[in-house]
Protein backbone atom coordinates (compact mmCIF):
# COMPACT_ATOMS: atom_id res chain seq x y z
CA UNK A 1 0.00 0.00 0.00
CA UNK A 2 1.22 3.63 -0.84
CA UNK A 3 1.53 6.67 1.06
CA UNK A 4 -1.29 8.00 -1.13
CA UNK A 5 -3.49 4.84 0.06
CA UNK A 6 -3.19 6.19 3.45
CA UNK A 7 -6.39 8.19 3.10
CA UNK A 8 -8.78 5.03 1.58
CA UNK A 9 -11.70 3.63 4.01
CA UNK A 10 -12.66 -0.03 2.83
CA UNK A 11 -15.31 -2.11 3.87
CA UNK A 12 -14.65 -5.80 3.34
CA UNK A 13 -18.02 -8.14 3.78
CA UNK A 14 -16.40 -11.07 4.83
CA UNK A 15 -19.03 -14.21 4.41
CA UNK A 16 -21.15 -15.44 6.68
CA UNK A 17 -18.84 -13.19 9.11
CA UNK A 18 -18.95 -9.43 9.90
CA UNK A 19 -17.95 -6.12 7.89
CA UNK A 20 -14.27 -4.84 8.47
CA UNK A 21 -13.59 -1.43 8.11
CA UNK A 22 -10.08 -0.42 7.24
CA UNK A 23 -8.43 3.17 7.85
CA UNK A 24 -9.44 6.62 8.77
CA UNK A 25 -13.35 6.67 9.64
CA UNK A 26 -15.26 8.23 12.00
CA UNK A 27 -18.25 5.82 13.32
CA UNK A 28 -21.19 7.78 14.16
CA UNK A 29 -24.95 7.05 16.64
CA UNK A 30 -28.08 7.69 14.55
CA UNK A 31 -27.92 11.23 16.86
CA UNK A 32 -24.40 11.87 15.02
CA UNK A 33 -22.47 10.77 18.20
CA UNK A 34 -19.02 9.78 17.56
CA UNK A 35 -18.30 5.84 18.55
CA UNK A 36 -14.72 5.55 19.21
CA UNK A 37 -13.57 2.24 17.48
CA UNK A 38 -10.60 1.64 19.64
CA UNK A 39 -8.51 0.08 16.60
CA UNK A 40 -7.57 1.30 13.28
CA UNK A 41 -9.45 -1.65 11.80
CA UNK A 42 -12.90 -2.88 13.28
CA UNK A 43 -15.48 -5.77 12.37
CA UNK A 44 -18.65 -4.60 12.54
CA UNK A 45 -21.77 -6.98 13.40
CA UNK A 46 -24.41 -8.36 10.37
CA UNK A 47 -26.08 -10.86 12.47
CA UNK A 48 -27.86 -9.07 14.57
CA UNK A 49 -26.58 -10.85 17.52
CA UNK A 50 -23.44 -9.31 19.20
CA UNK A 51 -23.72 -7.98 22.75
CA UNK A 52 -21.24 -5.94 21.51
CA UNK A 53 -23.23 -4.05 18.94
CA UNK A 54 -22.11 -2.26 16.17
CA UNK A 55 -19.33 -4.39 16.53
CA UNK A 56 -18.88 -8.12 15.86
CA UNK A 57 -18.06 -10.31 18.89
CA UNK A 58 -18.59 -13.74 17.08
CA UNK A 59 -22.02 -14.41 17.60
CA UNK A 60 -22.47 -14.48 14.05
CA UNK A 61 -20.79 -18.47 14.18
CA UNK A 62 -22.88 -19.57 16.68
CA UNK A 63 -26.16 -18.79 15.14
CA UNK A 64 -25.85 -19.90 11.83
CA UNK A 65 -25.20 -16.73 10.16
CA UNK A 66 -25.35 -16.88 6.16
CA UNK A 67 -24.24 -13.77 3.75
CA UNK A 68 -21.88 -13.86 0.85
Amino acid sequence: MSREDDDVVTVTPCEDGPLLIRGPFELLTQEGVPIPPGRATVALCRCGRSSVKPFCDGSHKSTGFRAT
